[in-house]
């Protein structure tokens, strides 16, 4: 029988924001030690395992080796965060210093603030078997990235949610486990220190439900319940300040939504009532209400959709190289983005994601293609002439991969060997 070995779960009762106390001499560095406000748990003690008073004062005496020899730690740490992020793993195994000065907030604070942070995209997949697997893939050097993988109780999961906080935390929420049925867990993975981490329950029991982020927080609504046969009105936010879940009001229909986007600083939600039927609604948060909707948007609205620079943007066509774009003036989605370069109605080549990168759009496909479109300047998006905007990303062994998907079309065995379920960028 095969043992499995899983990933340890960090338990959030300690701060992820563990730094090294020597970095207290460096400038700007103090704000960020546990236990202060730009930690991710900052009311939260800083280590599980109280430490002894005689401990503190050892520690403090001890006269720690500078990051880089030659080199006072400011400067050091000047030079690390030019480190390009593919190398961080490898950095990590330096020293015990180095592990702990990429564990925290500060470093990638440093890179977030001089503009040097770099995004990856996060694919979740599920094989013909049923097994979810994920990786990583760096636009940089164009390469996939090993991972950690996913905890047990994702493995074979179905209807799990997926969202980002701070940028750098990927959760999966809720879902229904092949034995347990629905579940409320709630797990993290951290792009800064490449592990799983626990996080509180949901409320509820829920799975194929909607779940976005706003301001911060996280919201989740609507779904199934293996206890309840029909789907589900109620709603819920997790607030990671004081790192509990909440109720919100009920959305108006219970709904199973099927695609949603947050669009001016609302939620829209569209997707099947309790009798199949094609519903849609809207969340405010700042009245803290839902309204169903009937406008333009969410009448042309059916395909994996994306806001960037304040413009909605909807996948037009299965292959993903057409994209929509909604026009607020007429209530419509009348303008288009077209790659005139279409590859066909291939399930491997279908596109299953469209997600912001670097402020351009994402679009990401079954066999792991992936297509950047520039719509940086509103004045070219819908155009006539287009074709120059998009740009065809190949990673490594995505050519065998394409290969492979056209001799089994060109063999009649159209079956689709893996599909993606969910995809986030993550910076770092």
């Amino acid at each position: 029988m095969d043992i499995m070995i899983q990933p340890p779960l960090v338990d959030t009762t300690a701060c992820l924001c563990r730094v090294d106390a020597g970095l207290k001499t460096v400038v700007r560095a103090k704000k960020y030690l546990p236990g202060t406000k730009l930690c991710l748990h900052p009311d939260i003690e800083p280590s599980i395992r109280p430490t002894r008073k005689n401990q503190v004062h050892s520690n403090q005496n001890r006269i720690q080796s500078p990051l880089l020899p030659g080199l006072p730690d400011d400067l050091a740490i000047a030079c690390l965060i030019r480190v390009p992020r593919v190398e961080h793993c490898n950095l990590r195994l330096v020293c015990k210093r180095w592990y702990r000065l990429l564990a925290g907030n500060f470093f990638y604070s440093m890179r977030k603030g001089l503009r040097i942070a770099e995004e990856w995209v996060y694919v979740i997949k599920r094989d013909r078997d049923g097994k979810i697997s994920w990786h990583a893939f760096d636009p940089v050097y164009q390469l996939w990235q090993p991972l950690p993988p996913v905890p047990k109780e994702y493995s074979e999961a179905l209807g799990f949610s997926c969202a980002v906080l701070s940028g750098c935390l990927l959760y999966l929420l809720g879902g229904k486990h092949p034995l347990k049925g629905s579940m409320r867990r709630v797990i993290f993975y951290s792009a800064r220190t490449n592990k799983w981490h626990r996080a509180p329950d949901m409320l509820r029991r829920r799975h194929f439900f909607g779940s976005c982020v706003i301001d911060n927080c996280l919201y989740v609504a609507g779904g199934e319940n293996d206890g309840v046969h029909q789907s589900l009105r109620s709603a819920e936010v997790y607030d990671p300040n004081k790192n509990r879940w909440s109720f919100i009001s009920d959305m108006s229909t219970a709904m199973m939504p099927f695609i949603g986007v947050v669009y001016e600083g609302k939620w829209y939600l569209k997707g099947l009532g309790s009798h199949r039927q094609v519903l849609s609604e809207v969340y405010h948060p700042e009245s803290n209400s839902w309204y169903p909707i009937y406008d333009g948007m969410v009448e042309g609205w059916r395909n994996p959709s994306a806001s960037v620079n304040g413009k909605l943007y909807a996948l037009d066509c299965k292959d993903g190289c057409k994209l929509s774009v909604y026009d607020k003036a007429t209530d419509s989605w009348n303008k288009h983005v077209d790659s005139k370069a279409h590859l066909g109605n291939s399930r491997a080549f279908e596109a299953a994601a469209l997600v912001p990168l670097s402020g351009r759009l994402c679009i990401i496909r079954n066999n792991m293609s992936i297509s950047l479109v520039n719509v940086s300047r509103p004045e070219e998006v819908g155009a006539t002439a287009a074709e120059h905007l998009w740009e065809t990303i190949a990673g490594k062994g995505q050519f065998k991969m394409m290969v492979m998907n056209l001799w089994s079309s060109i063999a009649g065995r159209n079956r689709l060997k893996s599909h993606i379920v969910h995809c986030q960028v993550l910076q770092a």
